[in-house]
């Protein structure tokens, strides 16, 4: 039996992009899927494609940039096993030239939901003393590159908000689990014109790759998965002066890795 067997797994943003390819392939493995998004068809359209396979799933259309309507909505969804945080936007534009109304609806996606959703469904996995929260963030909440200040603050907060979330069950001797989730760019519309400069050390990363590597860390209980590896020398990379650190990120591209982005602009 799969980790997943059995479970209400609910999924933000499960309409396309890698939530979509989650709800499949957890279904798979035998989850009840809750799809929750604001795109209407695509969730209808994810519906039926897991009819197709025998996968049972409920679909919400909610708008995570709204907390009545989370809140609204999560009150008819029930009890939730496996919480996935998926949902996020990205602007890509300089400061100057991101509306208002986009940096704030970035930061109410990215994670303000995030709130809202874990305090909608984390005191009734208390309560069973079981439960995983899994926060889908990004390498950009690790290290900043420019056209990203919304989309990277957004991220920044999401690894914090994880953090803390796993100290503060800890502390109470909950036995609910975390996961936080930082992959570089992936091969979906959201990242659209993204590029890297030496692919074999930060590849683009296919969605279906990102996938797997999820589930499987979920299933094993891991509480941090970051891909690809190379990302793990940003840790050291901390330590040094802004100076050297801007150089090496100079070289190896990331300060260049949005000056083509066209992206899709909504994943929510």
């Amino acid at each position: 039996m799969s980790y997943y067997s059995g479970k209400n797994i609910l999924i933000s943003g499960a309409a396309s992009g890698i939530g979509k390819l989650m709800a499949m392939e957890m279904g798979k493995l035998g989850g009840n899927m809750l799809l929750l998004d604001i795109d209407a068809l695509g969730l209808e359209s994810l519906k039926n494609e897991l009819a197709e396979k025998n996968i049972h799933s409920k679909i919400f259309i909610c708008d995570l940039s709204n907390r009545q309507n989370i809140y609204t909505t999560a009150q008819q969804i029930g009890e939730v096993d496996i919480l996935v945080n998926n949902a996020g936007i990205v602007t890509g534009k300089n400061i100057l030239d991101a509306q208002d109304e986009m940096i704030e609806k970035t930061f109410q996606v990215n994670i303000l939901a995030h709130f809202w959703l874990v305090k909608s469904f984390l005191p009734g996995m208390i309560e069973r003393d079981s439960g995983h929260i899994v926060t889908i963030a990004s390498a950009g909440g690790l290290a900043a590159t420019p056209r990203m200040t919304d989309y990277c603050s957004s991220k920044f907060a999401a690894v914090g908000f994880d953090e803390s979330l796993r100290l503060e069950l800890k502390k109470m001797g909950s036995n609910v689990l975390t996961t936080i989730v930082c992959p570089f760019f992936i091969d979906t519309e959201m990242f659209t014109g993204a590029k890297t400069r030496f692919s074999f050390l930060l590849p683009i990363l296919r969605k279906d790759y990102v996938v797997k590597r999820i589930i499987k860390a979920v299933a094993r209980k891991k509480r941090r998965l970051i891909m690809p590896r190379f990302i793990y020398t940003i840790f050291p990379l901390r330590l040094l002066p802004f100076t050297v650190q801007d150089v090496i990120l100079d070289f190896f591209g990331v300060n260049k890795s949005m000056d083509e982005f066209v992206g899709k602009g909504e994943n929510v």
